[in-house]
């Protein structure tokens, strides 16, 4: 598994914005099977940035109904990915 198998995207919201602002915490969705020392691995090599530490959260998945059919949502890992100081991550290029 590569790094960027077991790395899929940021997650981006208010409260992740307030992580790594103010604690310099950044948040993933990762692969289910990866656990905490791939993951700082694939961080470290895809970004080129020294890391403190990693949580990780396990989403379940949710019954939702879509009229008279029910179905779950998929299950999730995320990261939680506290980098060393002075590192940061920039999520998007500026144009």
């Amino acid at each position: 598994m590569t790094a960027y198998d077991i790395v899929k995207k940021p997650v981006i919201t208010e409260k992740t914005e307030i992580l790594r602002r103010d604690y310099n915490k950044y948040t993933f969705e990762v692969s289910p099977k990866a656990n905490k020392v791939e993951i700082r691995k694939a961080i470290e090599t895809i970004f080129n940035v020294k890391v403190e530490s990693v949580a990780t959260i396990n989403v379940k998945p949710v019954t939702k109904r879509h009229g008279m059919k029910l179905y779950k949502t998929q299950a999730k890992k995320k990261a939680i990915v506290k980098l060393a100081a002075g590192n940061t991550i920039t999520y998007f290029a500026e144009v």
